[in-house]
């Protein structure tokens, strides 16, 4: 079955950077689009970033020119690059990709996401 599991969060001072890993695992055949999200506390989760297999990318207002989301193919792991990072960007973040997959003799396209990795930012 297939597994997304992030890395790289942690407790950094604002103005710091942190960069956020999150790697696919399991029999895949294809990954589309991969994206970050995020959930603060008493709040909804919200769109951080996405990107497609081609490329293409899209970034919520909060974060553009200070978040850089990128994707490796080869590895099928996806990367969120945090830059200039503030206290309000506290929040536990989420991977999320729609995958392909080949399980049992079918092939299968589903939504996955990971278990999350906190990222604290202390003002």
């Amino acid at each position: 079955q297939v597994q997304l599991v992030e890395s790289g969060g942690g407790l950094v001072q604002a103005g710091g950077s942190l960069r956020l890993s999150c790697a696919a695992s399991g029999s895949i055949f294809s990954i589309y689009a991969m994206g970050w999200y995020r959930q603060a506390p008493g709040k909804q989760r919200e769109l951080v970033a996405t990107i497609t297999s081609g490329g293409s990318t899209n970034y919520a207002t909060s974060v553009k020119g200070r978040f850089t989301i990128s994707r490796d193919n080869a590895k099928n792991t996806g990367y969120l690059q945090m830059n200039s990072l503030k206290p309000e960007d506290t929040a536990v973040y989420y991977c999320n990709a729609d995958i392909t997959s080949d399980y049992e003799g079918g092939r299968y396209e589903d939504d996955y996401w990971g278990q999350g990795t906190q990222v604290t930012v202390s003002s």
